[in-house]
């Protein structure tokens, strides 16, 4: 008796691992973080947009009221100025001091651009109480109030940056410069830089460029 041996094609099992890019699940926290930030950036960025139109349309309108070039101090202006510039600075160096984990440097930078960043508040508000001092409020004219609305914006967006800094600070302090402590301080670090950007903007359009006649 003869056996007769059947041979059976081999089976193809479809493979399941992810081919091309955005296979393989979610993609790594450090960048979901990232690209949620910089939609967030971009957002304040829209909102800034449209705060430096109203007042590029409406600076002109002063209803008899005072001019910017009797109410703003230049000097004063560019002392604030160069505070936001130079805090950007020592806050980048201390971006770099946390990647490469020297906690003690990065603290000093951190003290740095804290103090930096009062101050340029400090002018900031000195400025606009001596403009309600002088009865140029906000609801003088709509160029006044375009002028407060724009640059108070902006200041808010100071003072809470230098609240999580704080908060950001007392996070290295507690837990070291771990890798979530890193992302969130990156995420700052981008905002920070942010707001210079938009001050450079404040700054040219509405101290240097002012034809308020």
């Amino acid at each position: 008796m003869t056996t007769v041996t059947i041979d059976k094609a081999p089976t193809t099992v479809p493979s399941r691992l992810p081919r091309g890019r955005g296979g393989g699940g979610p993609a790594p926290k450090r960048t979901v973080v990232a690209y949620g930030f910089w939609i967030f950036i971009l957002s304040d960025m829209v909102m800034f947009s449209a705060l430096f139109a109203a007042f590029a349309v409406l600076r002109r309108n002063t209803a008899g009221g005072p001019t910017g070039e009797e109410l703003f101090n230049l000097r004063n202006v560019f002392i604030e100025t160069m505070c936001l510039l130079f805090s950007s600075y020592t806050a980048g160096l201390g971006a770099l001091s946390a990647e490469r984990r020297h906690q003690a440097r990065f603290l000093i930078f951190a003290a740095l651009t804290f103090v930096l960043g009062a101050a340029f508040l400090f002018i900031e508000v000195t400025e606009f109480a001596a403009m309600v001092a002088k009865g140029a409020g906000p609801s003088r004219s709509a160029f006044l109030s375009a002028f407060f609305t724009l640059v108070g914006t902006h200041g808010v967006h100071v003072a809470a940056g230098l609240i999580a800094l704080i908060y950001m600070v007392a996070q290295v302090i507690a837990k070291g410069l771990q890798a979530a402590v890193l992302r969130r301080l990156l995420c700052w670090s981008l905002f920070w830089h942010a707001l210079d950007i938009v001050w450079v903007g404040v700054f040219t359009l509405v101290y240097l460029m002012g034809d308020w006649h």
